[in-house]
């Protein structure tokens, strides 16, 4: 499929290694790795991280075909829930920096059109959000809540 804002083709990301089932190398079984995730989440870590430690500390490969759930899934079913999904959190962030880069540098105008397609990105997965009921309906972005958001 062509990409999006580019006039190329390519692929998307990189594919995990075809694993059906949990590997017997690995020290956890699915009630300690659900128990390792909401100890390191009550710590204030994001789902990214919360694999990455689990990958890298406790030799957890893939924490779904462990434990037959998404950690978004594991961490809502014990009430620990994000406000702001985790990939439009991270899109604000870059927004941020790239409007704080553009106060500097005003002539820009190749951070300047990456500004313009990173908030596109974020509207499009604000509107996916809002039909999936992540996000209430009233969310919507705007440059100075986010930069109060994150400050």
């Amino acid at each position: 499929m062509a990409r999006m804002h580019a006039r190329r083709k390519g692929k998307s990301g990189s594919t995990h290694p075809m694993r059906k089932k949990h590997p017997e190398w690995s020290a956890l079984n699915p009630r300690e790795i659900e128990s390792r995730a909401l100890e390191i989440a009550k710590n204030g870590k994001s789902t990214s991280e919360i694999g990455f430690v689990l990958r890298d500390q406790y030799a957890v490969p893939d924490i779904k075909i462990a434990t037959g759930k998404k950690m978004s899934t594991i961490l809502e079913s014990n009430n620990i829930k994000t406000e702001i999904p985790e990939d439009i959190r991270n899109l604000i962030r870059t927004a941020l920096q790239l409007k704080k880069h553009l106060d500097i540098h005003k002539k820009d105008l190749k951070n300047k059109r990456n500004l313009h397609l990173t908030e596109s990105k974020i509207r499009r997965l604000t509107k996916y959000y809002h039909s999936k009921g992540r996000l209430p309906e009233d969310w919507r972005y705007s440059p100075e809540k986010a930069k109060l958001m994150f400050e």
